[in-house]
């Protein structure tokens, strides 16, 4: 049966077991395999087609019925645009194995079968082979079925060069004598599973001794020389195996985990059963020189590749417009299990941080439905961005804490058991949810899924009456039409918190849809929280009188997700054009009292959005840092300079955080001669200096240092000993305020010593610092063809992030010039909505520089 799609395979063929041997360094620069597909046929066919992307065919044949046919590869015909090969082979219905040779060239962007570069413990330059199949990429390494419906089991043989080791999706079982003193490693088979999911790093690596987590063994791998950077990853490992087993009431259904760090990898990390990948950031780690951030990163990101052993691989999207539901469900598990693991790191509190980026995304015309059709590979790669993890995950938890846990939760068992080692549709969950709760969870959660756009949820209070409505938020110079604003009606589940005069408190429970929604009350109402604990993907507006008694109260009556949403919506009410710059900044003056870290962040932020309003009117840049200076120093003088014996680690980070923001927004010298002081000693003695602290001040040596700073941070980069180093004084090279620094920089980009998978976000970095966004950008035009060969695909439309530092209109309308003559099809909407966004930078610009600089320093 040939699908309307025509990047979809015929299904009349279903892959049922795949043989794959290879052997990676065979030839020059690529490898040599053969493959044996078992296929079943459900009807009679003319011929076979399946995937390749860029293999060469080198031998055909066909086993049926116990005889064997070679075809002449001749008559093999490759369709490159399709990536796919067509074998002329007429097959009756029922069983048969397509049997392939083939050739391959290693590729250079860090997807499909590549290379890896690293340097060993004696300075030397070595190598490793490495996959990244996800999403349409197997296909450049093997010909398959290369769609997630295709489920298959996978039985695998690596031969690897003498001296390097072999790990795969399943546990080895076997190794023998190959040619010049290879090795052929052998692998049980896997579960049925999506060829996406293939994996196998081969090279000169080391293995931890395997963890025994209730009979799943888990080991880390990595190169030479960093075992012992490997402990935390082997603690929140093992405590995410079962965590997970007993949230969803299924064992992990491979035989083994390895958890593997790659040198070059594109992704943060890849969920292959059993053989998982990760930027070496993010799994090998030293919690005595690394902060609570970064550990937090690191314990996010295994959850989350963890969760996806069984919400992802054992229960697999059909097609990839249902990748939101795999993502979404694995960042939502991913934050369940590092509450669990670390409760004093209050991951929930935390996710605010992240949920405002998907706020943004939503408020503009560009945004998307969390799912929307996908027909190419290229429409399958652009599925990966902050709507279908960040706000997928909010709308999970949204509809969880709407449930209930508990009743939650039994429908995810439900779905699991119904759908393991098969495929769903986002609608097999809901459906299974609805039937072990009886709520009309389908119906509610499909004007989240199939809608883009955020609701803003007015409350008017009236007495002892509170009126809620809703409508689409939108910002100011954005692309958000008429038309958009009439159509959006979301089904909110909403949790409503009321204060009345008498003192009662009481939290209500409802779902505001088209029609206004009121809650009325025994006594006056004395302040209400529209959203309480966050748990809703909302923002909320107020009348001016309860939004004034809600800053009166926050501190001792509003938890700190709802003070964090006081200040987030504030914002988006200034890029809305529904408030002022100058209001917004006296709510920030107004929470110094304020000793929540996650609060604090989004403080900081909003002085950091002023600062960038203010930018090139010196009068009002100096009248804002003092300002910034009157906030934050009660604090960070109440925390003192040295941590105490008991204190959490939130509040070391706080420490760290409102040292950063002092020099480099409050321009205090203090500070900044501290930090310099702070970042010699640290670079001599990495044990005398809180971690937090550290990070913090290398951020405000990078901000206010100069050229003897500069060439200490590219030392410092160049040397690190732990893969936090090497980011942090990576990153911190683009944050000097000197052009000629940032050039130099740029260069570094050029020539290849930063590493490709790093490359996109250092430009990002650059395009983000208004003392290098213009230089920068003209260097992203100058340099365009050379980025788009160096850096990953996936990574081209993350490195424009930084435009909207650029808030003029010439600038906006070059920016749209250039982009009309360059797309960008495996980020087209992503990049829309940079574009759109830049445009919104423009118009706040325009209405608010002039106005809040004349508040904060009126002319004389």
């Amino acid at each position: 049966m040939a699908s309307d799609n025509p990047y979809r395979l015929p299904t009349t063929l279903e892959p049922a077991a795949y043989r794959l041997s290879l052997a990676p360094w065979a030839v020059d620069g690529g490898f040599t395999g053969t493959v044996e597909i078992d296929l079943t046929a459900t009807e009679a066919v003319e011929e076979i087609t399946c995937n390749n992307d860029g293999l060469t065919i080198d031998a055909v044949s066909v086993r049926s019925d116990g005889a064997e046919t070679e075809i002449d590869v001749a008559s093999v015909s490759i369709d490159a645009e399709r990536e796919r090969m067509t074998v002329p082979a007429p097959l009756a219905a029922g069983d048969h194995t397509l049997v392939v040779s083939f050739t391959g060239v290693f590729n250079d962007q860090l997807v499909g079968f590549y290379e890896s570069v690293f340097t060993d413990p004696d300075g030397a330059e070595q190598r490793l082979a490495t996959t990244q199949f996800e999403a349409t990429h197997a296909r450049k390494c093997f010909p398959c079925w290369d769609e997630p419906a295709f489920k298959a089991t996978f039985e695998i043989s690596i031969t690897a060069p003498a001296g390097m080791v072999a790990v795969s999706n399943a546990a080895e079982t076997g190794r023998t004598a190959g040619d010049d003193g290879a090795t052929v490693f052998s692998f049980a088979p896997t579960m049925v599973m999506s060829t996406y999911l293939v994996a196998f790093v081969i090279g000169d690596l080391e293995i931890t001794d395997p963890v025994d987590v209730d009979g799943v063994p888990l080991r880390i791998v990595h190169v030479p020389g960093k075992g012992h950077l490997t402990d935390f990853a082997l603690e929140a490992g093992a405590f995410a195996l079962r965590y997970f087993a007993d949230y969803f009431a299924i064992p992990y259904p491979g035989d083994k985990v390895d958890m593997i760090a790659i040198p070059d990898f594109a992704f943060g990390a890849m969920e292959n059963l059993g053989c998982i990948t990760f930027r070496e950031v993010l799994l090998l780690i030293d919690p005595n020189t690394a902060t609570q951030p970064e550990l937090q990163r690191a314990a996010d990101v295994i959850n989350h590749e963890l969760a996806h052993m069984w919400f992802g691989d054992l229960v697999t999207m059909e097609w990839w417009n249902g990748l939101w539901l795999n993502e979404a469900f694995a960042t939502f598990m991913e934050m369940r299990c590092t509450d669990a693991f670390r409760p004093d790191w209050q991951r929930w509190v935390d996710f605010g941080l992240s949920r405002t980026a998907a706020f943004d995304t939503d408020s503009l015309g560009n945004t998307r439905p969390i799912e929307f059709e996908v027909v190419s590979p290229e429409d399958a790669e652009g599925m990966f961005d902050i709507l279908t993890y960040e706000k997928g995950a909010a709308v999970v938890r949204m509809l969880e804490q709407h449930l209930g846990e508990d009743r939650f939760r039994e429908g995810i068992r439900r779905y699991m058991r119904d759908n393991a080692y098969g495929n769903a549709e986002t609608t097999d969950l809901w459906d299974a949810i609805e039937a072990e709760t009886g709520d009309p969870v389908r119906r509610i959660m499909d004007t989240w899924i199939f809608q883009g756009g955020v609701p803003l949820v007015s409350a008017a209070v009236d007495g002892s009456t509170l009126t809620l409505t809703q409508e689409r938020l939108a910002y100011e110079g954005g692309d958000v039409t008429d038309d958009m604003l009439d159509a959006a009606v979301w089904a909110i589940p909403l949790a409503v918190r009321v204060a009345t005069s008498d003192g009662a408190v009481t939290t209500h429970r409802l779902v505001v849809e088209d029609e206004p929604a009121v809650i009325t009350t025994d006594a006056p109402i004395d302040w209400a929280v529209v959203n309480a604990e966050g748990s809703s993907f909302v923002r909320a507006a107020y009348g001016a009188d309860q939004l004034d008694r809600l800053a009166e109260v926050a501190v001792d009556r509003l938890s700190p997700v709802e003070r964090y949403a006081l200040v987030d919506d504030a914002w988006a009410s200034v890029l809305a054009g529904s408030t002022s710059a100058a209001a917004f900044s006296n709510l920030l003056e107004a929470s110094v009292s304020e000793s929540d870290r996650s609060v604090w962040q989004r403080i900081i932020g909003g002085f950091r959005s002023l600062d960038r309003l203010v930018a090139g009117n010196e009068p009002a840049e100096q009248a804002l840092a003092g300002i910034v200076r009157d906030a934050i120093r009660p604090m960070l003088t109440d925390l003192g300079p040295v941590p105490a014996d008991d204190e959490d680690d939130r509040t070391g980070q706080l420490r760290g955080d409102l040292f950063r923001a002092m020099g480099t927004l409050g321009d205090d010298p203090d500070v900044i001669e501290s930090a310099k002081q702070l970042v010699a000693e640290g670079r001599r003695n990495p044990a005398e200096v809180d971690a937090a602290v550290m990070a913090a001040a290398v951020g405000v040596v990078a901000a206010q240092g100069d050229e003897v700073d500069f060439v200490d941070l590219l030392s410092a980069w160049r040397t690190a000993s732990t893969p936090q180093d090497e980011i942090r004084f990576l990153y911190a090279l683009a944050e000097f305020d000197d052009e000629t620094l940032l050039a130099r920089v740029r260069q570094l980009v050029l020539d290849g010593e930063v590493r490709t998978q790093n490359g996109p976000f250092v430009v990002r970095a650059l395009l983000s610092n208004p003392a290098g966004a213009e230089a920068t950008w003209a260097f992203v035009q100058q340099h365009w063809d050379d980025l788009l060969s160096m850096f990953p695909s996936s990574g081209i439309v993350r490195m424009l992030d930084g435009l909207s530092t650029l808030a003029t209109a010439e600038a906006a309308a070059e920016a749209q010039t250039f982009f009309d003559a360059h797309p960008v099809p495996q980020g087209a909407k992503t990049l829309a909505q940079i574009l759109e966004r830049q445009r919104v930078a423009v118009a706040t610009r325009a209405r608010e520089h002039d106005r809040f600089a004349g508040v904060i320093a009126p002319p004389t």
